[in-house]
């Protein structure tokens, strides 16, 4: 399967209470993924329905695991959340609703 591939990279900046990070290197692996992840995250931003939903966060997030979900689909510890996550998807990317 062709993907994308991105670096990623987690550093620590400082603890719940504000002192200095006791990690002294970030986390940083490369991962793939089916989808654009810099194109989902820009277009989640311009969502008015998820004004003040830190968005790239949720976008990396979903995506990051629903691809490893989606490479391990017959790991039983997927199998009770996979139909949920993917009916949370569907939701996701309907956009929102008018009431």
């Amino acid at each position: 399967m062709k993907q994308h591939r991105y670096r990623i990279t987690v550093e620590h900046l400082a603890t719940a209470s504000g002192e200095p990070s006791p990690h002294p290197a970030p986390l940083q692996f490369d991962a793939g993924n089916h989808d654009d992840l810099l194109q989902i995250a820009a277009r989640l931003r311009q969502r008015s329905d998820l004004a003040g939903i830190n968005t790239d966060a949720l976008a990396i997030g979903l995506k990051l695991f629903g691809e490893v979900m989606l490479e391990h689909k017959e790991h039983p510890l997927f199998a009770e959340l996979r139909p949920h996550f993917g009916a949370f998807m569907k939701q996701l990317k309907k956009g929102p609703q008018a009431d």
